[in-house]
């Protein structure tokens, strides 16, 4: 079982800054494809990012693209999530997952979450 561990949320005015990171355990990290999700009360969790094991390919939801950088630092395990220009629509949990196959942008390609960690954007 690979224990994640999300931080950095917090409450952040429109147009601020924030970033997540996530760490991981494990020695294999870096073999891991890993994605970040979020989760807005009332709603589903939805695709935000996702990085691939070497780091050479990243995809982003339409709805932050441009906006939120995904990175990865293998050497310590950690997933970052960089997040600029932040909406009210961007509030949420935000959660990262260990991809384990099948299609990026669902939850059941990913077999191991985080427990969140809460985005406020707010005035």
């Amino acid at each position: 079982q690979v224990q994640l561990v999300e931080s950095g949320g917090g409450l952040v005015q429109p147009g601020g800054s924030l970033t997540l990171s996530c760490v991981a355990s494990g020695r294999t990290f870096s073999t891991y494809t890993m994605g970040w999700f979020r989760q807005a009360p009332g709603k589903e969790r939805e695709f935000v990012a996702v990085v691939t094991w070497m780091g050479a390919t990243t995809y982003y939801a339409d709805s932050v693209k441009g906006r939120f950088t995904i990175s990865r630092d293998n050497a310590k395990n950690t997933l970052y999530l960089e997040m600029s220009s932040l909406k009210p629509a961007d509030s949420g949990v935000y959660y990262c997952a260990f991809y384990t196959g099948g299609n990026y942008y669902i939850t059941s390609s990913y077999a191991y979450w985080g427990q969140g960690t809460h985005v406020t954007v707010s005035s």
